[in-house]
This record gives C-alpha cells, structure tokens and sequence, in this order.
C-alpha cells in the first residue's frame, strides 16, 4: 500500500516563459544571445514554440495527470516598453490560464523568471531605485487583467541565484559590482555588445542575476513586498510568494562554521523578505558539503549530474526542514529535478526525493505541493538546448513531444496522491 500525501497536495511541473516560448527579442537575455562574443552554447530562437503550442502542451500535461502548471509571464513581452502594455500579449496569457481551468490543471504564475525587459537597463537595471515601482505597475496591470485567474503568484524566480552566482561571473571575467563604484566596473566585451543592444552602457548593465550586493538585495525586497501589496490589492485571494535556490547545506567535520556562513548567505539574508507573504517556494537540486577550508567536492566516483553537481535526491527533504525551522509558512516545492539523459536516473530521483520530502511532512512539515522541474527539455540559459531536465523531450526540428517514462510516473503519483 501507497504513503498517502496530505489532502490537496499540488502536484504538477514547471516551466520559464524563456526557456520554452522562443523569440522573445525584447528581452536582456536575448541581447545577451546576440551579443559579440556571447558565452551562451546557442541561440534560444524558436525554443520549444511553447507560445504556440501551450494548448496542446497543457493538454498533454493533464493527460499524464499532472494537476498543478507552474509558468511564467514574461514582462518584456507585457510591457515592451515603459509603461505601454501590450494587449496580445496579456490574451495569451489569459488563454494559458484558461487552457489550465479547461485541462483541470492549477495555474501558479511566476511574475519574474530571470530575464527582463531590454528597456530596464536604460534605468540602471536591478541597480535603479525605480525598480520596485516599475515592477509593481507591471504586476498591476497583469492581475487587474488576470488576477482572477491565478491563486498562486511567485513574485520572483530563485531570488539568491546571484548571490550563489558571484564566483561564476567571476571566473569567466566578469566582476560584479558589488561594493565598488561603476567607474571601477570591468566587463568582458559581451556585456558591453549586450549593454550597446539594450540601448545603454554597461554601467547601467545590471541584470537580475547582479542582484547580489545589500543595496540591490535591498531593492529587491522592496520590489516584493510593493509588488505583494499591489496583487493582494486587486485579487486578495491570490497566494503570493517568491522562490529560492536551496542546496541541502552540510557540514563535515570541522566545516560548521563555513556551512552556517554558506546557510545565512543564501537563506539567511533573504528570510525577512518572506515576512507577510503567504507560502514559500523551495527550489533543489543538490547538496554542498562544507569542511574547515571551505567547499569539498563530491568524493571521487559520486555521481553527478548534467550540471556537473553531485546527483543527491536526499536533499529535498533535509532543506524542507531546514527552512521550517525559521519560516512558518506553508512550502511549496516549486522546483526540483535533474540534467541527465537517462530518464531511469530521473524516476529514481523523483521517488527518492518525494520519499524524503514525504519523511519531513510526516515530522510535521507543511509542504503542500510539488513542482517538477522541468515539464519538457528546454533551453537551459547559457548552456543552451545540451541539458535535458524534462518529464517530456522536444524535437526541436519538428518540435514533436515525446513523454517519457518519469512523466508517467509523477503522472501515476499525481493521480492517486500516494507513491508506492
């Protein structure tokens, strides 16, 4: 006999607006695509032509029996420049969510995933003072147009990915403003062609994955927390939250101290910013194991995935409760899944990822959803169309869906809330 998960647990998987639609040219991300000398494996183009093909996806996905679509709205398809909306672009999205409702599957829109109008950076980006009023007039509009259509909203994607970011940017030349003036700033040529796209210079260049500094943390919160009261205005009965990117944090002998360093970075920090909200969107992967010096690496023959990260589906559950000991806020799982090319690798990581998570809502954690990540093979940002996290595949040259065997299996999960 199955272990029965609470009752109206969500279940379902999840998608980014630019991941899957394709061409959208208004974005930072498309300018840096273009940009000269651009470190992205390829060119996101087409993507999986999501934007005109989410009927048939949507469909697709209830038929697996999947209950739950977590999607995004992009902004610059929204708003394509400075306060004009486009009104297309908002009855699309209004026939995604209807699409959802038709299908019998719970729409959980992300406002923010990533990526950002190209006309942002004229302001100065995520570096502006005026962000958090731009992003909320954004937000305005979409739920005085929508809001009646979703209950659940993340204001924002994975809101410590720059944080987590900063030694990346760094290793392939780029130093990130963070506690230095923007005279001082040096790019790789790039971002300055990408800035030059944009219609700015790279010292007004700063995009969301930049955020990683006290004061752009700053406005970062203040932009939820305005963008919050904005939704909870027009549709109170909308559930809102953001997201984060959580490793299971551990610590070997003698690493306590760097581990909690880690923790308080890319937790810690952020924790006030979920004071009023409504639920928390947990966001896993892996796990990072800390000794005396710093970070260790896998041990030698550890799997890994795609990504180059350590395969440790064990991990879900343990951040669950470590996130429970400072928010009392319902979770959501609103990401979890793995790179690989072999789907078994896949099924086992969503069976032993839930049989953790199951385990911690057992100890009394309120978890009320899971959200794979990702519903098909998409484009996965600078590694381009190479890392293969989807329940579903995509021939790109045909753009013919193929399910495999992991999607019947949450599928199976999905429909009788229980996992033998």
């Amino acid at each position: 006999m199955g272990v029965a998960f609470p009752k109206d647990f969500l279940w379902g998987s999840a998608t980014a607006a630019y991941q899957v639609e394709g061409n959208n040219t208004n974005s930072d991300f498309w300018a840096e695509e273009q940009a000269e000398g651009s470190p992205y494996a390829d060119k996101s183009g087409d993507a999986i032509d999501h934007y005109r093909l989410y009927r048939e996806d949507i469909a697709l996905m209830a038929s697996l029996g999947l209950k739950a679509y977590r999607f995004s709205i992009e902004w610059a398809r929204v708003e394509p420049a400075p306060g004009q909306f486009s009104k297309s672009d908002i009855e699309h999205y209004r026939d995604v969510l209807l699409a959802c409702r038709e299908h019998g599957l719970v729409p959980f829109v992300t406002l923010h995933h990533f990526s950002s109008p190209q006309w942002l950076m004229r302001f100065g980006g995520w570096a502006s003072p005026q962000v958090p009023e731009l992003f909320s007039r954004y937000c305005e509009f979409v739920f005085q147009e929508l809001g009646e259509h979703i209950p659940y909203a993340l204001t924002f994607n994975e809101v410590n990915l720059p944080t987590m970011l900063r030694a990346i940017f760094t290793k392939i030349g780029i130093v990130p403003p963070v506690g230095i003036d923007a005279a001082s700033w040096s790019a790789p040529k790039w971002r300055e062609s990408a800035a030059a796209l944009c219609g700015t210079t790279p010292d007004k260049y700063v995009t969301f994955h930049m955020i990683s500094d006290e004061t752009k943390i700053g406005l970062l919160k203040e932009a939820h927390r305005k963008a919050r009261e904005t939704i909870k205005r027009i549709s109170p009965d909308t559930q809102v939250g953001f997201s984060m990117a959580l490793s299971d944090i551990q610590a070997a002998s003698g690493g306590e101290a760097q581990a909690e360093a880690r923790w308080q970075l890319v937790f810690g920090q952020f924790a006030d910013m979920a004071e009023g909200d409504d639920f928390f969107g947990l966001q896993n992967y892996t796990r990072e194991v800390y000794g005396p010096e710093g970070p260790i690496p896998p041990a030698e023959g550890a799997e890994l995935t795609q990504m180059k990260y350590e395969y440790y589906p064990e991990a879900l559950g343990n951040v669950a409760r470590k996130v429970a000991k400072t928010l009392s806020l319902p979770i959501f799982v609103t990401e979890h899944g793995v790179g690989t090319d072999d789907d078994s690798k896949r099924v086992a990581f969503i069976r032993r990822g839930l049989q953790g998570l199951q385990s911690a809502i057992e100890e009394g954690i309120d978890v009320r959803g899971y959200l794979h990540w990702s519903t098909f093979d998409n484009f996965e940002w600078n590694s381009g169309y190479g890392m293969t996290f989807g329940l579903i595949a995509v021939d790109r040259t045909t753009q013919e869906r193929k399910v495999k065997e992991s999607a019947r299996y949450l599928g199976r999960i999905a429909q009788s809330n229980t996992m033998n």
